[in-house]
This record gives structure tokens, C-alpha cells and sequence, in this order.
């Protein structure tokens, strides 16, 4: 197995939690949320995927899917187009309000798209390239997807949890 199919996996692997999770549910589902401070599954997976968009366009040298594809038009959100949700409080988590499952899901497989196109290029070489200077010792590519493929992994989980708290309302 290369590194390119072993990326590749891994994200295919985000991309099955991810329909797992929204696969059904309504709009006040996926806005549910346990309490004030608590996300909900839409600003879990939408968060999860701006965060891949933004990180893996950056690394490859290309736009981020959210703008260049019109999905920050399409979700119409009460954010600017640059946000990823870091550092949000439950007053911005409110605010990501999503119309359906279908869009969520649509929005990450635009990204899981564009991340194939760009990991199935990838060579082991390729993981040392320094991306990100910002943090001592610099990042490479390699650590920037672990990183992102782990964070994920975490809200999609996350994610998971929170619809199986709705399922039990129902």
C-alpha cells in the first residue's frame, strides 16, 4: 500500500461516518444540541469539513471548495466565508444552521473530491515538504494530514454520538 492509498482510505473512511451520521435526518436534527454550550451534528460535519477544505487547498496550492464551488452560497450562513468554526462560541455553533442532510453531505463529498484528486498525486516524498512555519518545529504535509484525518475522525465520532442521542428522543 502507498501513502497515497493509505490517505485515501482514510478519508474515505471520514466520508462513510459522515453519510452514517446525516443519512435521514431532519433540519431541527441536525441543529439538536444537548445544551447551550453542546455542538450540533450540522456545525460537527460542517466544521469537520471546513476544516479539510481549508487545510488540504491550502496545502495543495489550490481554492478552498467552500468559495470556489459556491457552497457558502448555497448554506447562506450568518458567518463570513473564511470561517471554519475555530474558536466558536455556542452563540456562533447557533448559527450554523444547515436546510438538509443532502447539503451537509453534498458540501463534504465536493471536498472528499477535491482531497482525492490532491492525495492520489502524493508521494512519500512529498509528506516532508514543510507546509505551515507557524509552529516550532514547522509542520510537514505528512503531520498537516495526520492532523486533519484525526481531527475528523474525532467530530465525525462526536457526531455519532449526538445522532444517537436524537435517535433516543425520537
Amino acid at each position: 500500500m502507498t501513502s497515497a492509498q493509505l490517505l485515501t482510505d482514510a478519508f474515505g473512511r471520514i466520508r462513510g461516518v459522515v453519510h452514517r451520521v446525516v443519512d435521514g435526518l431532519t433540519r431541527a436534527e441536525l441543529a439538536f444540541r444537548v445544551d447551550d454550550q453542546a455542538n450540533s451534528i450540522a456545525w460537527l460535519v460542517w466544521h469537520l469539513t471546513r476544516i479539510q477544505d481549508d487545510h488540504l487547498a491550502d496545502a495543495a496550492g489550490r481554492p478552498q471548495v467552500w468559495t470556489a464551488q459556491g457552497w457558502a452560497r448555497r448554506f447562506d450562513l450568518a458567518l463570513d466565508a473564511s470561517d471554519t468554526g475555530c474558536g466558536h462560541t455556542g452563540d456562533d455553533v447557533a448559527l450554523v444552521l444547515v436546510e438538509s442532510a443532502s447539503l451537509l453531505a453534498g458540501y463534504h463529498d465536493a471536498v472528499y473530491e477535491q482531497t482525492i484528486d490532491y492525495v492520489g498525486t502524493l508521494t512519500d516524498d512529498d509528506l516532508t515538504r514543510i507546509v505551515d512555519r507557524s509552529w516550532t518545529p514547522p509542520v510537514t504535509l505528512g503531520v498537516r494530514l495526520v492532523s486533519v484525518i484525526a481531527d475528523d475522525l474525532q467530530h465525525a465520532g462526536q457526531a455519532a454520538f449526538v445522532r444517537g442521542l436524537v435517535e433516543r428522543r425520537r
